[in-house]
């Protein structure tokens, strides 16, 4: 199981959101390619990076801090925030970005999303976004009336090469993975799933990977990092084991 320390990036700075609230932001960092680094000392092979004003604006707003971060990790960093169009995708290929995270063009154009998860084989992860079971778009700041699962099951044989699924109500605020939700959606569609919102210590990383075999790929974690309630060395060590 990959564990993914989180990035995310607000004015060039490092922060953390609670339950994706923009008002809500706590400042860790104005230096995301050194906390880049530090993950990767740590032993991290994969960051989750979020261009969290792209993912209100609709396109990149903190690309040169993108591309320090990718310089500066050795591993693979998996980005989202403001990915909407073609131009968009090779982009950040380019860039050297491992993944593209697609989440409000998942839900308004699945079928560009498909092409683009056909053309860029493994390259294509759709994030599912939770609100009381129903899909949120535009940075969160919507909520649409589509079951999350209704969602995700339209990208199956599409190529898609995971899916985030993120329980907004829990980001950012250490309640815990919602287990349930995250393995009821790994059981149900063919596609690996990367939990995400709410990890508070290692006791997530522990559950989580228990159910491994399930369909979960991954977990990302920012917050408990950051608060040092979450080892990231102890974590890792656990995800890896067989």
């Amino acid at each position: 199981m990959i564990v993914f320390p989180a990035i995310d990036l607000k004015g060039g700075q490092v922060v953390r959101l609670a339950e994706g609230d923009m008002d809500r932001a706590t400042v860790y960092g104005d230096n995301p390619a050194e906390q880049a680094k530090l993950f990767a000392e740590a032993g991290a092979g994969h960051l989750h990076v979020v261009d969290l004003d792209g993912s209100f604006a609709g396109a990149a707003r903190n690309r040169e801090a993108v591309e320090q971060i990718v310089e500066a990790f050795p591993g693979h960093v998996q980005l989202g925030g403001g990915i909407r169009t073609r131009e968009d995708v090779e982009g950040w290929f380019g860039a050297g970005v491992s993944r593209v995270v697609m989440g409000s063009a998942a839900l308004k154009d699945p079928e560009f999303v498909k092409d683009m998860a056909r053309a860029f084989e493994g390259g294509v992860v759709v994030a599912v976004d939770a609100k009381d079971g129903m899909v949120a778009t535009e940075g969160w700041a919507d909520v649409s009336d589509v079951p999350v699962i209704d969602l995700a099951r339209r990208f199956e044989d599409a190529g898609v090469a995971a899916l985030l699924f993120t329980d907004i109500g829990r980001d950012g605020l250490l309640k815990g993975v919602n287990l349930d939700a995250t393995v009821d959606l790994a059981r149900r569609v063919d596609i690996p799933v990367i939990a995400s919102g709410g990890v508070k210590g290692i006791d997530d990383i522990h559950v989580l990977k228990l159910h491994a075999k399930e369909g979960i790929e991954g977990v990302i974690t920012g917050r408990a990092l950051y608060d040092g309630r979450l080892d990231l060395a102890a974590a890792l060590a656990i995800a890896g084991r067989a």
